[in-house]
């Protein structure tokens, strides 16, 4: 064996390598991550309430107004930039005006939209809520992981292998499907 530099003589590089080959073995075991987010929304019972959303009168009369919107403001800011050597002074502060009155209508527009979405996405989440935290107990206890982490911003990267979220989705699903079943 031939340790050299500052390493004690009982640890080696060749150990260390060792050590840190393997230990993405030891570290997987046991531990599993998800987004309980992802897994709600991308069930069938949260397609069809999105999709009840975009048909309901007011969400459609905002995305159509927001769109109008949004037409204009771009007819008008290709109007200016065409014909702005032309313009005088007091139509070209008009026009920028009148993008920017649209810019606040567009942002008062997209903020209702937004919020519709929120408020669906919340209520499917609320929905399947224990259904979730059901599934999630039982495949904690089939895959005997010892540790589950919520897939965000500060996990860089992990093995899709350890992703549980798309198995939630399966079982919320297969459930929603059961219940329904079961009503009719």
């Amino acid at each position: 064996r031939d340790c050299r530099g500052d390493w004690s003589s009982d640890v080696c590089s060749s150990d260390l390598a060792f050590l840190f080959a393997s230990a993405p073995v030891f570290a997987a075991e046991g531990i599993a991550v998800i987004d309980m987010r992802t897994a709600a929304l991308t069930t069938q019972a949260a397609s069809d309430a999105f999709k009840a959303l975009e048909e309901s009168a007011d969400y459609s009369s905002n995305l159509e107004e927001a769109q109008s919107i949004q037409a204009e403001r771009q007819a008008i800011a290709e109007k200016l930039q065409k014909d702005g050597e032309t313009l005088s002074q007091q139509e070209i502060a008009q026009m920028q005006k009148d993008i920017q009155d649209k810019g606040k209508d567009l942002e008062f527009l997209a903020g209702k939209i937004q919020q519709a979405q929120e408020e669906t996405a919340q209520q499917v989440f609320s929905a399947n809520g224990q259904a979730m935290q059901k599934i999630i107990g039982e495949l904690i206890q089939a895959k005997q992981i010892k540790v589950l982490l919520q897939k965000n911003d500060n996990i860089l990267f992990s093995d899709p292998a350890l992703d549980l979220t798309d198995d939630v989705t399966s079982m919320l699903d297969v459930a929603a499907s059961g219940a329904n079943t079961q009503s009719e």
